[in-house]
């Protein structure tokens, strides 16, 4: 087993190379030990999504599991909000087997060990040294199988309260795994929709399953222009991630998206205290404190957001690569589809485009996340180098992940990937021109450690 594939919120890698049949039932045997040795656990849940590789990988998990003395709740064919879901409705801990909006041929993990979020940090950490000492329980566990997709359906609509207005959009399904439950959701709400992509097919034939790629969205935006929709919406692979295209068939960039679900509930929740991840424009920042509202800036992950969300019972939570966790409602699951609810929600009550409701939203200029090759072993020492340096020149900087670099006129951010083997850089300013300059400085301080 490769060490490697342990990484910061998940366990990750490319099938079959790194993640295969005899990874899954290794995993599955720690795991299931895991569960029964540390936290006295009897049963867990266990699902997958629709790559090519997910139904072996997790015939074997559910094997290594049950080996180790564990029950098992299989699921089956899930998204991981429905997977989310599940461990709620249960009361559980669960694994789901996904590489979320990685490349077809790539798998994986995410698993929990507590009920705020999946594991992070240090808890994966110990999994993993418990993993290689290998000394896992033997038993005879069981496994059960069930179905919640008319559940989860009706749980993603309660709350919800569309206005008059019935607003037509176009839905990226991307071949993935929403497939199974999108049409289903979206039928029961008052909207106009079509859909693309929505044969499930774990070859991604169509584009990438990533939404928060502004390249993966050209379908969808010529579609919302050919259709005259009021909007479009994308998913990921596995679920969790949205992607949001306007009425001009403009890309929202996330932190814009989040803004205007602020603005709609503000008035509305006691804590007025809303977190985002340190990739998030200012702009964002700027529009908490206009409103009256508390910035909350935070590291990046799925799981230090929906765990620090929860942890300190705040209404809303998110991070620019599209994982939004709504709390100020009954739904507490970080879904693509819920966000993409909440969006329809908020335009079937007025008349104004998507355009203008975010066209006054304070104007900064800023990069895409920009991604630098480089190996899993070497991405946090070049990390390190380069804090150092910036330290050295006795610039402001924020490193509660990665090196953020503030300036007076905009700010970078460098930081390593905890999803692939890259170190990753974004950059925003207040103008052009000062963007452009802040762009090669920090390209500049990369390659120069990047060797």
């Amino acid at each position: 087993m490769n060490p490697s594939i342990f990484r910061e919120y998940d366990i990750r890698g490319t099938y079959p190379e790194t993640i295969n049949e005899n990874i899954a039932y290794t995993i599955g045997r720690s795991y299931g030990s895991y569960l029964k040795e540390k936290l006295n656990q009897e049963t867990c849940i266990v699902s997958h999504d629709n790559r090519l590789s997910s139904p072996a990988i997790a015939a074997y998990l559910i094997k290594g599991i049950t080996d180790s003395g564990l029950n098992v709740y299989n699921y089956g064919l899930t998204t991981t909000p429905m997977h989310y879901y599940a461990r709620y409705l249960h009361n559980l801990y669960g694994i789901m087997v996904t590489a979320s909006h990685n490349p077809k041929d790539d798998n994986g993990f995410k698993f929990s060990f507590d009920n705020l979020a999946n594991a992070r940090g240090e808890q994966i950490e110990d999994f993993k040294n418990y993993t290689f000492a290998g000394k896992f329980l033997q038993g005879i566990g069981k496994v059960s199988s069930g179905n919640i997709t008319d559940k989860y359906v009706e749980f993603l609509r309660y709350g919800l309260e569309f206005g008059r207005r019935k607003r037509k959009v176009v839905i990226d399904i991307g071949n993935g795994t929403t497939s199974i439950v999108a049409r289903k959701v979206f039928e029961r709400v008052n909207v106009e929709f079509n859909m693309l992509f929505e044969e499930n097919d774990g070859h991604f034939p169509n584009h990438h399953p990533d939404p928060n790629v502004e390249t993966n969205l050209t379908a969808l935006k010529q579609e919302v222009l050919k259709t005259k929709a009021d909007c479009g919406i994308a998913f990921d692979g596995d679920g969790d991630r949205v992607g949001i295209i306007d009425e001009k068939g403009n890309y929202v960039p996330i932190d814009h998206f989040m803004i205007l679900i602020i603005r709609d509930i503000i008035s509305k929740v006691k804590n007025k205290t809303f977190l985002y991840d340190v990739k998030c424009s200012k702009a964002l920042e700027d529009e908490i404190k206009r409103l009256g509202g508390t910035p909350f800036m935070y590291r990046t992950g799925a799981s230090y957001t929906q765990s620090k969300t929860k942890e300190d019972n705040l209404p809303f939570g998110g991070e620019y690569s599209g994982h939004l966790f709504f709390r100020d409602k009954v739904a507490d699951v970080g879904s693509g589809i819920y966000a993409g609810l909440r969006l329809l929600e908020i335009l079937s009550k007025t008349n104004k485009p998507l355009s203008e409701l975010l066209s006054d939203i304070p104007k900064y200029y800023s990069t895409p996340e920009i991604k630098f090759a480089t190996t899993d072993e070497t991405k946090f020492d070049i990390i390190e180098k380069i804090k150092y340096f910036c330290e050295t020149q006795n610039w402001p900087i924020n490193s509660i992940d990665g090196v953020k670099v503030n300036f007076k006129t905009g700010w970078a951010l460098v930081r390593a990937s905890n999803t692939g083997p890259n170190i990753t850089m974004r950059c925003e300013a207040t103008t052009p021109e000062g963007l452009e300059n802040l762009k090669t400085i920090f390209t500049n301080i990369i390659n120069t450690y990047n060797k």
